[in-house]
């Protein structure tokens, strides 16, 4: 378990300063009051015993009258909103009056244009105010849909415990989830989880490993974690946007003659020492952050999707590594594209894959339904994409990435319908005539630019073939 700290000890951790939104006039009362047949007001909404009671006792021991904080300010000299849950106060459970200063938060975050940040710890909802209490879940989410339109990005950090509705709304609801190691992060909260059930999927660590949160980030980072993040998610001129400008394609990253048969082209792209993604994405940016998983159960450590600067803009990536991509892949790609689609941020895709994870386990985890959402996500983008083949281009799940009419390659990388030996399977050849079929496969990159399946091959930096232009 992590350590536990107040709402205003998280806020001295992060920020640079904090200055607090007024509450909303309603959010000082426990709204809905009732009362008994004399017409005596009784605790809260549901008139529970004790309940009046127990808030002046956590607001005496916290000096809090809410369960959260919400104000502008600054990380690492970002402006952003801060909405902090006090866990001493209730648990940092959601009541009327927090449901009413969260959502005033996230409205003026959209009044400010500037990001929101969500430092949670809850326990969910208030039991004592029941129904008022849970209805508070539909209203966050609809704030945040609200400022998701809006075009202003989200960012929430899990603490221990982030558990219930508030997991389930501004935790999981955020663009960016980050997590402290050791926290309890999970729906259901300690007291009502099945006896046999496995502590482990209830931890942090558990859901990075699934899909769920972006990065564990320990507090001694968070502040500069988050100042990166902010950074790309809303850089100097407000939240992040464009100009209609594509992404360059980088420059290619060996200095090659073009391959001079199908079969060379293959070889090169296979090569062990041929540079991978991670070094492109190193040469093109000057800083980057990654997203991770699908949120839907899976990660694919295959594929790094991210937003990063190139030359002072930002720009989103996805990044196939040399493996085969699992459905999870596909699926955090979408996910990527609709965060760079909310934010107008225009996309690099960087393709190198022989194709398509194909085992059992893909097949039921999606792999067609998987690919299917990458094609559609690129085909109705509306925010430039710009493709580069850095390796193995291996069928569908290469072409998924690739942004038509904006696809490039590299002297080092092909594109091809289906591998070479597969094809020679498939019409029953002889493996000696695999190089043949490589090469009637028209795989080679000066082929693909012919055919018109890639605009143009990457010269090296320098070198007298610019990168934005047909080789």
């Amino acid at each position: 378990m992590t350590e536990r700290m107040t709402a205003r000890e998280v806020i001295a951790l992060v920020a640079d300063g904090f200055t607090p939104l007024p509450p909303p006039p309603d959010a000082s009362r426990t709204d809905g009051t009732a009362v008994d047949g004399d017409g005596t007001a009784v605790d809260g909404p549901l008139g529970w015993t004790g309940y009046d009671d127990s808030r002046a006792r956590a607001s005496a021991r916290t000096g809090e009258d809410e369960s959260i904080l919400c104000g502008t300010a600054e990380v690492g000299g970002r402006a952003c909103v801060l909405a902090v849950f006090e866990f001493g106060f209730l648990g940092g459970s959601l009541g009327r009056a927090t449901g009413d200063r969260i959502v005033a938060a996230y409205a003026a975050a959209a009044e400010l244009r500037v990001p929101l940040v969500s430092l949670v710890a809850t326990g969910g909802s208030r039991m004592q105010e029941g129904m008022i209490a849970l209805g508070q879940l539909q209203r966050v989410a609809a704030a945040s849909v609200r400022l998701r339109a809006a075009g202003v990005p989200q960012i929430a950090v899990l603490r221990d415990p982030t558990t219930g509705g508030g997991w389930a709304t501004v935790g999981a609801g955020a663009d960016v989830t980050l997590a402290l190691p050791g926290a309890q992060v999970a729906f259901a909260g300690s007291r009502v989880r099945p006896p046999d059930a496995d502590p482990a999927a209830y931890t942090a660590e558990d859901q990075y490993a699934h899909g769920h949160v972006d990065a564990l980030v320990a507090p001694a980072r968070l502040r500069d974690t988050l100042a990166s993040w902010l950074r790309l998610l809303a850089p100097d001129t407000g939240v992040a946007g464009h100009d209609g400008t594509p992404a360059p394609p980088p420059y290619a990253l060996r200095d090659l003659p073009l391959p001079a048969t199908g079969w060379e082209a293959v070889l090169r792209a296979r090569a062990a020492d041929r540079p991978r993604a991670g070094a492109y994405l190193d040469a093109y940016f000057e800083v980057r952050a990654a997203i991770r998983g699908d949120r839907a159960g899976g990660a694919d450590d295959r594929v790094e999707c991210g937003l990063g600067l190139h030359e002072g803009r930002v720009v989103a990536y996805a990044a196939q590594d040399g493996g085969a991509t699992r459905p999870a892949g596909f699926r955090t790609v979408v996910r990527l594209l609709g965060l760079a689609e909310r934010l107008g941020i225009p996309v690099l895709t960087l393709i190198d894959t022989p194709g398509a994870a194909n085992d059992a386990a893909a097949e039921r985890a999606g792999a067609g339904p998987a690919i299917a959402q990458a094609f559609a996500a690129i085909a109705g983008a509306r925010v430039p994409v710009t493709s580069l083949v850095v390796g193995e281009g291996g069928s569908g799940g290469a072409l998924a990435l690739a942004a038509p009419g904006a696809t490039w390659v590299t002297p080092d990388g092909y594109f091809s319908v289906i591998a070479p030996e597969l094809a020679a399977r498939i019409l029953k050849l002889a493996d000696e005539q695999v190089p043949e079929t490589a090469g009637q496969l028209r795989l080679r990159p000066q082929d693909l630019v012919e055919l018109g399946a890639a605009r143009g091959v990457v010269g090296v930096a320098g070198s007298s073939g610019h990168p934005a232009e047909p080789a």
